[in-house]
């Protein structure tokens, strides 16, 4: 096990590392401070050659300048919030309306994922990041102190950590937006994986993909994937495709339970993802749009996908939810493992 530090560049007089961490399996993870992004997952492929089955970008200024949010830490509230607005304990809060402009998407304008954090190894098998959110950042209430957690493990295991206090209560809903492919970045469509999602039920969404507060049963319905399917095999029946917050079966469970299962046929690569969050947004790529990607690759539409453990999406506007509200004294904290088997 070990991990390596390289200095990438500087932005607004901060320094941007990248670090890579090696298990001794062959497996290696690379990541860098800016956004505390995973931009690349390799596993062994055939003869040895590596194989990256996540999407990211060749250097530091795509990833400034393009908005994928591929693999970086996403906050301070995943997914979406209806109108950009939301109450608490009285007083009312307006965030940016950055999609479409009808509501708030991953935190605001600029969320944690375009933040510089402080990285620095943890031990010789993890990188810890921190940063801070000021009072007020993006509408936000309350100072937030954030630290995020990767450790690759012996056992070929990719573990996400995140950790969070605040001195006024604030909502916090905290996850990765890796895109994976388990058949390699930039290569086939992932409409041939098989997922398996440990989900009764879904939330149903509204023309702007806001929950409608109804936690509706996948059996009978496209959405269903209790039991293994391809994921491109009823795609056509879902307008736009998947994307979409599945709810858990075993949610807000003390340790991470199994949350999804993924299996690439042709190569054979499975990827098992547990999580303690009450949710997983499922998404399917469907805004991939030749967009230029590392190594020279491209990424089209549903090229790949996303597992998002997570808080429910619009949370705090829908009070039949589970909350996400974090309040001082308190610590935010959420585990996510993503298990690979080559």
């Amino acid at each position: 096990m070990s991990v390596y530090t390289e200095k990438i560049g500087v932005l607004d007089s901060q320094t941007v590392e990248r670090f890579t961490i090696e298990n001794g399996n062959g497996l290696q993870a690379r990541l860098i401070s800016y956004g505390a992004t995973l931009t690349a997952l390799e596993l062994p492929g055939p003869n040895g050659a590596p194989v990256n089955v996540t999407l990211g970008y060749d250097d530091l200024d795509e990833y400034v300048q393009r908005a994928g949010f591929f693999g970086c830490a996403v906050g301070r509230f995943a997914n979406r919030i209806a109108g950009g607005r939301f109450e608490l304990d009285g007083s009312s809060y307006m965030l940016p309306r950055n999609e479409n402009g009808v509501g708030t998407l991953h935190g605001g304008d600029r969320g944690l994922d375009k933040y510089v954090w402080n990285g620095t190894p943890a031990d010789d098998s993890s990188v810890r990041f921190e940063c801070q959110s000021p009072d007020r950042d993006q509408g936000f209430p309350g100072t937030l102190n954030v630290a995020f957690t990767y450790s690759l493990t012996a056992d070929n295991k990719l573990v996400m950590a995140y950790e969070a206090r605040t001195d006024r209560p604030t909502p916090v809903n905290l996850t990765n937006h890796a895109y994976w492919n388990l058949a390699g970045a930039g290569t086939d469509s992932i409409l041939d994986h098989e997922i398996t999602l440990h989900a009764e039920k879904y939330l149903p969404v509204d023309d702007k993909a806001i929950p409608t507060g109804e936690q509706a049963a996948v059996a009978g319905t496209p959405m269903d994937f209790a039991t293994p399917h391809r994921i491109g095999e009823r795609i056509a029946e879902v307008p736009g495709g998947y994307d979409h917050c599945y709810v858990l079966n075993d949610c807000v469970a003390a340790e991470p339970a199994l949350a999804a299962a993924v299996h690439e046929p042709q190569s054979g690569r499975r990827m098992n993802v547990w999580t303690d969050q009450p949710g997983i947004q499922f998404y399917t790529g469907n805004f991939l749009d030749s967009e230029p990607g590392a190594d020279g690759k491209t990424y089209d539409k549903n090229g790949a996908f996303c597992l998002e453990a997570q808080q429910f999406p619009d949370c705090v506007n829908q009070p039949t939810f589970p909350q996400a509200t974090l309040r001082p004294g308190d610590t935010y904290r959420h585990t996510t493992i993503h298990e690979f088997v080559v």
